[in-house]
């Protein structure tokens, strides 16, 4: 077989550049996290905190998104990264979709602090406040959600089988239901320590990112 042979699946390469890149980052922050777990947390450090946090650093609104919990964080991320970025990264070019990506992931970041902050100044609550000052984020989620949002506006018609439960749907549904549940979520505040903000704010950037390259005719939907 020649070396330059492509193993293909439904006409696209089952890891395109892009995708294949920020697999092999974001595994390879994991396994440093816990490899130096006992030296050093990076989590802590490359995580997302509070912005008036002492340890707060500009530079986490980009690292917290290579950075997961545990191994059920990183697999979901990634699996959905590679299950539906694939084929966004041929339709987009693979430096238009990174930049995508990494615009959704920031996007995701901004959108939760802000949320944080107004939570903050508007709550009584001293416990709040020391949650909200404690809060830590980390996970490559508001940029998946970009990607998924994408998916959704690109292929509005293609269908998803869902798992639980186990019906076709039509990816423009699936993005609105999820999206929906979300912010539900996100509001009710019944959604346990998960950043539904984040991952609202990764779909709302991507919305508007693409909405302006349609504009600019860079895409087309």
């Amino acid at each position: 077989m020649a070396n330059n042979t492509e193993f293909r699946v439904g006409g696209f390469k089952i890891l395109p550049p892009v995708i294949k890149n920020l697999l092999i980052i974001n595994g390879l922050f994991f396994l440093a996290a816990y490899a130096f777990r006992n030296m050093i947390d990076l989590n802590d450090i490359l995580g997302l905190h509070f912005i008036t946090a002492s340890k707060f650093h500009f530079y986490q609104v980009v690292t917290y998104m290579f950075m997961h919990g545990n191994i059920s964080h990183i697999f979901f991320n990634m699996f959905a990264l590679w299950m539906f970025g694939r084929s966004l990264e041929y339709d987009l070019g693979s430096r238009r979709f990174l930049r995508y990506y990494m615009i959704c992931g920031i996007g995701a970041s901004l959108i939760q602090l802000g949320v944080n902050e107004i939570e903050y100044t508007l709550t009584a609550s001293a416990a709040v406040k020391k949650m909200i000052e404690n809060s830590l984020m980390v996970g490559a989620s508001g940029a998946v959600f970009g990607v998924l949002l994408a998916f959704g506006m690109l292929h509005p018609n293609v269908i998803i089988m869902l798992l639980i439960p186990p019906i076709p749907i039509k990816a423009k549904w699936f993005v609105i239901g999820y999206g929906v549940i979300e912010l539900l979520l996100g509001v009710s505040g019944k959604g346990g320590n998960i950043a539904h903000f984040a991952h609202l704010g990764g779909m709302i950037f991507g919305f508007f990112l693409l909405l302006l390259w349609k504009k600019q005719r860079k895409i087309r939907y």
